[in-house]
């Protein structure tokens, strides 16, 4: 089944962009992240250009978003306050994002910006993650039991000034930590067309210190209302977003994620780690390739 999409102006295979969307409603409900940092590189290895690719994956995002929140907040799985001063952070983020999207996009390297970014951003975290996860299971799986571990924030957040207390995730650390947290994640949603969710629960469990019970619902939240803002701002200032596209990726997403928060009850946490390492380091792998080959077609830009 074929569909055109106007503003990539190109057909896909409608069947796939939907099964594509429920992948990342799955990774959504079962991770914390929106799931744009695997649908935007698969709709550029498909052929959509990268500008398209990423504004139109933060939009649907936010569809994949709302199911995750919803079924997280009927089990009291979010921290709004915390939630709340991400969100804020994340808006202005997602500002800053837009005029270094639209500098980019006026030098011509938006599309080379945005694959270096997945590289980068994905190999590191993905590394990260998987030696932590690593770890972990090794330790469960050794004879001798750890020493119990006490959840504690990042020394730098623990000097920042004007502490309020987060009942939900447990803390008592300023409100400055999480909003700049929110600003970087705002950027990257902008620039990248990602929820954020792959540097966010990470840096929520290890700088901020949070419970691991709110984190994903928390994250999640931060994503849906951020991506509304990315949405709006590419809608005003690229004119990117692919409303077709849009639509066949949050037929599946919406759905998935519904099945993803039920997956996570049943599985250990750093083996949901793991897997998550797993797949952030493929994409990598896969981004650089393509920034090393030559394209099929090659466009020069000459004077006449």
């Amino acid at each position: 089944m074929d569909v055109y999409l106007p503003i990539a102006n190109l057909a896909v295979n409608g069947l796939l962009i939907v099964a594509l969307g429920g992948l990342t409603g799955v990774l959504s409900g079962l991770f914390g992240v929106g799931g744009g940092f695997l649908t935007t590189p698969l709709l550029i290895f498909y052929g959509v250009p990268p500008t398209v690719a990423a504004a139109s994956a933060s939009t649907q995002v936010t569809g994949a978003s709302v199911s995750g929140v919803l079924a997280h907040a009927s089990r009291k799985g979010v921290d709004y306050r915390m939630g709340g001063v991400i969100v804020a952070g994340g808006v202005v983020g997602a500002g800053i994002g837009a005029i270094l999207f639209r500098f980019f996009q006026a030098i011509g390297q938006i599309d080379v910006v945005i694959s270096v970014l997945y590289v980068v951003m994905l190999g590191t975290i993905g590394s990260l993650m998987a030696v932590e996860a690593w770890q972990t299971i090794s330790r469960n799986s050794s004879s001798a039991a750890p020493a119990p571990r006490r959840r504690r924030h990042h020394p730098l957040v623990a000097a920042l000034p004007m502490r309020w207390r987060f009942y939900g995730s447990g803390l008592y650390i300023s409100p400055l930590a999480p909003f700049i947290l929110g600003i970087l994640v705002g950027i990257l949603t902008m620039l990248m067309g990602v929820g954020g969710g792959f540097i966010l629960v990470p840096a929520m469990l290890y700088i901020l210190g949070m419970s691991g019970n709110v984190v994903v619902g928390t994250s999640l939240f931060n994503i849906l209302f951020v991506t509304i803002a990315t949405t709006m701002m590419h809608a005003l200032t690229t004119q990117a977003v692919d409303i077709v596209l849009v639509s066949l990726l949050l037929i599946g997403s919406v759905t998935g994620a519904q099945m993803g928060t039920q997956f996570a009850l049943k599985l250990k946490p750093e083996i949901l780690r793991l897997i998550l390492a797993a797949i952030v380091l493929l994409v990598a792998f896969r981004m650089l390739f393509g920034l090393g080959i030559q394209p099929d077609e090659i466009f020069t830009v000459a004077p006449l």
